[in-house]
């Protein structure tokens, strides 16, 4: 099959054998598949994305050894292998979360060499893991279910109330999707933050309530206006008198050195810190100001099938307008350039790879 393989810290398009399904998979042809910025830092810094993965629990293979990266997909099944159910026949279009898990070993979809991701003609998933993509639903679409899927996780895992402010930090797509979940879930106020007014639209599009470009104003002055108290006594006070007060989340989307340390400096008493941007270098923060403020942070990666599952029903509900954030389709032979244009956040947000052909 014809596939973008990573060779040093480039994409060369070639010939790779096909996949071969074994026992409880499907052999699926891509139909479409989202350009993920995890895969542009997994080329452009692939010692770093290695020392991460391995830091983290997980085994790493070099990028620039030859993978199909490719993790945010819809595909068509073409053929079952052994031992399947075949409860879904063969044409049914297919999406599901990128994990990868037979005979072969497990591993992350597009990140391991036995579980070719999306940015090849052809892949293979497990049976149990690939849902039926509802009808109505373009597969460009579909495949931007992952996404936005961890966008659900990280307002699960940010234990967000009903009333609580939230501000978004960084609107890329995972950014975007945050926006996304917290007003299908019918939270506000959310405040929507970047610096390129394109993203900005965007997340407005998406139901942002206030978008913040932070070259002209504070994301963290607003507190006050919010009925937000800033300070650790003033909020232990409301609290010791019963008066009810707002609490924040941040998402923090970025994912760059010195970005945690502003939010620490700049969030409220009592708010919730979510890391949903990953952040692959050192950072320097101060301890000390978030136990005086008393604030909590969290991680949050990836998203497990039942809350990929969720997030394909409201994408095809319509309560998730996943298809906004789609600025640009290309072929297998664009995927190169694809990755510099995302470089440039005013000319893209979301670009599709198409590897049969941009029609």
């Amino acid at each position: 099959m014809r596939a973008a393989l990573t060779k040093d810290n480039t994409l060369v398009v070639t010939e790779v054998p096909d996949p071969v399904p074994q026992e409880g998979q499907l052999l699926v042809r891509t139909l479409a598949c989202g350009i993920c910025g995890s895969d542009l830092h997994a080329l452009r810094h692939p010692d770093a994305f290695m020392d991460t993965t391995r830091r983290s629990g997980g085994t790493p293979y070099d990028p620039r050894d030859g993978l199909v990266f490719g993790h945010e997909f819809a595909g068509e099944i073409v053929g079952h292998g052994p031992g399947t159910e075949r409860t879904l026949p063969v044409g049914t279009a297919v999406c599901g979360p990128p994990i990868g898990l037979g005979p072969q070993g497990a591993g992350i979809i597009g990140y391991a060499p036995m579980y070719p991701g999306g940015y090849g003609e052809y892949m293979i998933l497990n049976e149990g893991l690939a849902f039926a993509v509802p009808d109505g639903l373009a597969p460009e679409v579909a495949a931007l279910t992952e996404p936005f899927s961890v966008a659900a996780r990280a307002v699960g895992r940010s234990g967000i109330g009903a009333g609580d402010v939230s501000v978004v930090l960084g609107l890329g797509p995972i950014g975007l999707g945050v926006v996304a979940t917290l007003k299908a879930r019918g939270h506000g106020p959310v405040l929507a933050v970047d610096f390129s007014p394109r993203r900005r639209a965007l997340a407005e599009r998406l139901g942002a309530d206030e978008l913040i470009d932070p070259a002209v104003s504070s994301p963290y002055d607003r507190w006050s206006d919010l009925g937000v108290p800033t300070g650790t006594t003033d909020r232990m006070a409301a609290e010791m008198l019963g008066t009810p007060v707002r609490a924040a989340v941040v998402f923090e989307c970025v994912g760059v050195p010195g970005v945690l340390g502003q939010v620490i400096e700049g969030a409220p008493a009592g708010s919730t810190i979510m890391l949903v941007g990953v952040c692959m270098q050192s950072d320097r923060v101060e301890p000390g100001i978030a136990v005086s403020k008393e604030l909590t942070v969290r991680g949050s990666f990836g998203a497990v099938p039942a809350e990929y599952r969720a997030t394909l029903d409201d994408i095809a509900a319509g309560r998730i307008d996943a298809g906004a954030i789609i600025t640009g389709t290309v072929g297998l032979d664009g995927v190169a350039g694809a990755f510099e244009e995302l470089a440039a956040p005013e000319r893209h947000a979301k670009i599709v790879v198409v590897p049969q052909g941009v029609s």
